[in-house]
């Protein structure tokens, strides 16, 4: 029952959203107010219980404590917009003053979101993006090709810039995944002696990234190195090696550096992480997002950069700040 409610909502959501758009209906400007003191803001990350979220929903409770904004944030359990159209569809029933959201489709999001912006909510997009992002005030997040290029750069020297390489893609559509994997796949392009075999999706599910590293291993056995583009798709990565009793001889990059992914660089069951700044998007979301509301200027797009950690550098005091938080 709970999921033909969920499909109903969101087809209901899709024909006003088209609608919406053939009758011809723009988005709007936020609403101009003189302060923001007192007014509440949403926070709709990409999944719950990410440590990369919970970083930036601690830089956006920061960041809007000292507005003297209230936050209230909701998440889906999964990386799905089945699942998190219901929670914006909340959101926009509640009337917060401002939104910030990690999109988890660029397109099947666009429909809820544009409803919040007619309805007088503010949108800011953090980490991930839509097709059309029109209706946002401002869009922060990780330039994702870059990260996908420092990764590239990673794993080609860890290999010593000869053998095969695979990309595990997170979620096909997901246009942070999508991007890490463009990057990747050009930057690797430029080194020489790299075979890139192509990459897989693993739709978030370790068990699937250790199936495919195993298929993989079948048909490579002399595969060198893996680009896994996150968290989960690292774990199965490293279940997979494990398995096979690769771990350490295929080295593998990988995606953000929360409490698992750092254990897992510990234990050398990867060899380098590229940690985003989730903290930094958060307070930067926030910064922007007052300003559209308060009629100041406003920075459409304003990415990120990342930083590469191995086990040499990790005591750095920059690097020790780029490890994600488990709580705020």
């Amino acid at each position: 029952m709970r999921k033909k409610m969920i499909l109903g909502a969101l087809a209901a959501v899709t024909v006003a959203g088209t609608a919406a758009c053939s009758s011809g209906a723009t988005a709007a400007a936020p609403e101009v107010r003189d302060s923001v003191q007192g007014q509440s803001l949403a926070f709709v990350p990409g999944v719950a219980g990410d440590s990369f979220y919970i970083t930036m929903q601690c830089g956006i409770q920061a960041a809007a404590a000292e507005q003297g904004m209230t936050v209230d944030v909701q998440a889906p359990q999964q990386f799905d917009p089945s699942l998190q159209t219901p929670i914006v569809n909340g959101v926009v029933a509640q009337k917060p003053a401002a939104l910030l959201i990690a999109p988890t489709d660029t397109v099947a999001m666009y429909p809820p979101l544009l409803q919040a912006n007619q309805n007088g909510i503010a949108v800011g997009l953090v980490d991930t993006t839509l097709e059309n992002t029109e209706l946002a005030a401002t869009s922060v997040s990780t330039d994702n090709r870059a990260g996908g290029a420092a990764a590239a750069d990673a794993l080609a020297e860890l290999v010593g810039d000869q053998g095969k390489v695979l990309v595990i893609a997170f979620k096909a559509g997901a246009s942070t995944s999508d991007a890490r994997q463009q990057g990747f796949e050009q930057q690797i392009a430029t080194h020489p002696g790299i075979t890139y075999i192509g990459a897989q999706v693993n739709d978030n599910d370790p068990a699937k990234a250790a199936s495919i590293i195993g298929a993989t291993l079948a048909a490579h056995p002399d595969l060198a190195g893996v680009f896994a583009t996150n968290q989960f798709a690292a774990e199965g990565t490293a279940t997979g090696l494990r398995n096979a009793g690769k771990i350490g001889q295929v080295k593998v990059v990988g995606f953000d550096a929360g409490p698992v992914q750092v254990k897992q660089l510990q234990q050398g069951e990867v060899q380098a992480l590229i940690a985003q700044q989730p903290y930094e998007i958060g307070t930067t979301a926030v910064q922007q997002i007052v300003a559209a509301m308060t009629g100041k200027p406003v920075t459409k797009e304003v990415p990120t950069g990342t930083i590469t950690v191995t086990q040499e550098n990790f005591a750095q005091p920059e690097v020790q700040q780029a490890v994600y938080k488990a709580e705020c």
